[in-house]
């Protein structure tokens, strides 16, 4: 899965690539279930949350809410299900940006603002295998609080566009 390491636009890249190689033994993995036939009132596997597309589609994600789980994201898993993904909340909006170092499995990801409202999606991200910090980086042109990643092509399957807005709750 994806590196997805988040890294602020403020910091420089070397100091957060030393942040998080101290805090890479968290791990911010976020599984994403699309089950339309599973009922609203059915409650989600332990530690999932779900999320409900605008055509009804229903996802079920882990929850990626600490510095040590966002900074792990999808990072070394060898695959990723067409019905898994994982999702970020962070603590205030902004462009959060995400990389895919040793992250070995294509994405899509999904940027929302604080109303869930998608505010970007990049398409079919590569994996990144390079070893050194030359993973290109993705960043939205506005802030978001929350950053949903499903397998590549699975935005375009759910019909994911800006401005769509996804309905979850999450756990306290």
């Amino acid at each position: 899965m994806p590196l997805d390491t988040p890294r602020t636009s403020r910091k420089p890249p070397r100091m957060v690539l030393a942040w998080t190689s101290l805090i890479a033994a968290g791990a911010l993995s976020a599984s994403v279930l699309v089950e339309p036939g599973v009922p609203a009132s059915q409650p989600p596997e332990e530690g999932l949350v779900t999320v409900t597309t605008p055509q009804g589609g229903k996802i079920l994600a882990e929850v990626a809410d600490t510095t040590e789980k966002r900074a792990r994201g999808l990072m070394f898993r060898e695959s990723l299900a067409r019905d898994r993904g994982m999702l970020f909340t962070f603590p205030e909006p902004q462009q959060w940006t995400f990389w895919m170092k040793n992250t070995r499995i294509a994405l899509d990801i999904i940027w929302m603002d604080g109303n869930k409202k998608i505010v970007h999606v990049e398409r079919n991200v590569p994996a990144c295998s390079r070893t050194d910090d030359g993973c290109t980086q993705y960043q939205p042109n506005n802030d978001a609080l929350y950053v949903l990643e499903v397998a590549a092509g699975v935005a375009d399957a759910l019909k994911l566009q800006r401005g769509a807005k996804l309905q979850f709750r999450i756990p306290p």
